[in-house]
C-alpha cells in the first residue's frame, strides 16, 4: 500500500502533535511498515482513509494501536542494570537518609510493558541496603494496550533471558513453553496509568516523586518536546528528586535546571 509524500507529512504531523514523537522525512517507510497491516484490517483503502478516521472517528482505542505499533517497546529486565544498580544501592539510600520520605515515590514515566518498574521493585526487595523500606512505584505508557501487557505480568523468553536465576525461582512462575508469570507480591507494587508525556494536564497530576525515570525515550522527541516533558518531570519531583535518564542520553542541550553528578561511571539528575 503505497503512503503518498504528502500524506506522510500529515500523518507525520498528526502523530507529533498527540504524541510529541518527531518522525523525520527518512523514516517514511517506518510508517508504511508498521501501520499498513493496521489499515488492511480496518478494512480500509488507504493511509488517507486511517488518517481521517484516527482525526475525526473520536476512536481512542483506534489511537491507542496506532501509538503501540510505531513505538518500539524494546524493553525487558534488568535493563542497562548498572544505572538501576546505582539507583538502589546509592540514591535511594541517599534520599532515605537525607529526605527520610514516609514512603519513597518512584515513577517509571515511560514503562512500556513494565519490566522496568517491576524490576526496580524487585531489586528493592532484594537489597540489603533498602530491604524494608516502605515504596510505591507509578508506572505510565502513552498506549493503554501496553499498559494492559504489563498489568497481566506475563512474558516471554526476550523479555526475562537477563533476570538471575535467584529472581525468576523466587518471584516468577513458568507457564507453558517459556512464558513466565510475575507474582503478586511484585505486581502489587506498581500502579499503571495512562499519561501521554506530552499532555500537561495528565503531567500535573503527578507530584511529589523522589525518583523519576525516563529512560530511552527522549531521543523520539525533537528538542521543543523534549523541554516540554523535561520541565513537567521537573516539576513533578520532590526538591532533591532524582531523575534518570537513558545509558546514552543527555540533558545538556535540553535543560540546567538539574544538577548532574557521576556515580560509579553513571550520569544522574538532582533536582535543585
Amino acid at each position: 500500500m503505497e503512503l503518498k509524500d504528502e500524506t506522510f507529512r500529515n500523518f507525520r504531523d498528526f502523530i507529533y502533535e498527540k504524541s510529541g514523537i518527531y518522525i523525520p522525512d527518512t523514516k517514511k517507510y517506518f510508517i508504511e511498515n508498521r501501520l499498513g497491516k493496521r489499515i488492511e484490517e480496518n478494512k480500509l483503502a488507504s493511509f488517507d482513509d486511517y488518517l481521517y478516521m484516527l482525526k475525526y472517528n473520536n476512536n481512542i482505542s483506534e489511537l491507542n494501536v496506532m501509538f503501540e505499533r510505531i513505538t518500539t517497546n524494546e524493553t525487558f529486565f534488568f535493563r542497562e542494570l548498572q544505572q538501576l544498580e546505582v539507583l538502589v544501592g546509592h540514591i535511594i539510600p541517599k534520599i532515605k537518609a537525607e529526605l527520610k520520605p514516609a514512603t519513597l515515590r518512584i515513577w517509571s514515566s515511560a514503562s512500556s510493558t513494565g519490566e522496568e518498574p517491576y524490576t526496580i521493585a524487585m531489586m528493592l526487595m532484594e537489597n540489603p541496603k533498602t530491604a524494608g523500606i516502605k515504596f510505591e512505584i507509578l508506572a505510565s505508557d502513552l498506549s493503554e494496550s501496553v499498559l494492559q501487557k504489563a498489568r497481566a505480568a506475563n512474558y516471554g523468553q526476550y523479555s526475562i533471558r537477563n533476570v538471575p536465576q535467584n529472581y525468576l525461582k523466587k518471584y516468577f512462575k513458568q507457564l507453558e513453553g517459556t512464558n513466565y508469570a510475575l507474582n503478586t507480591e511484585v505486581r502489587s507494587k506498581v500502579k499503571f496509568v495512562q499519561i501521554n508525556l506530552l499532555d500537561a494536564s495528565k503531567m500535573r497530576t503527578v507530584r511529589d516523586m523522589d525518583v523519576v525515570l525516563c529512560r530511552n525515550v527522549l531521543i523520539y522527541f525533537d528538542k521543543k518536546a523534549k523541554i516540554s516533558v523535561v520541565t513537567s518531570i521537573y516539576e513533578s519531583l520532590k526538591n532533591g528528586g532524582h531523575f534518570l535518564i537513558g545509558m546514552a542520553e543527555s540533558l545538556h542541550d535540553v535543560t540546567r535546571a538539574f544538577k548532574p553528578a557521576v556515580i560509579d561511571k553513571t550520569v544522574v539528575y538532582q533536582k535543585a
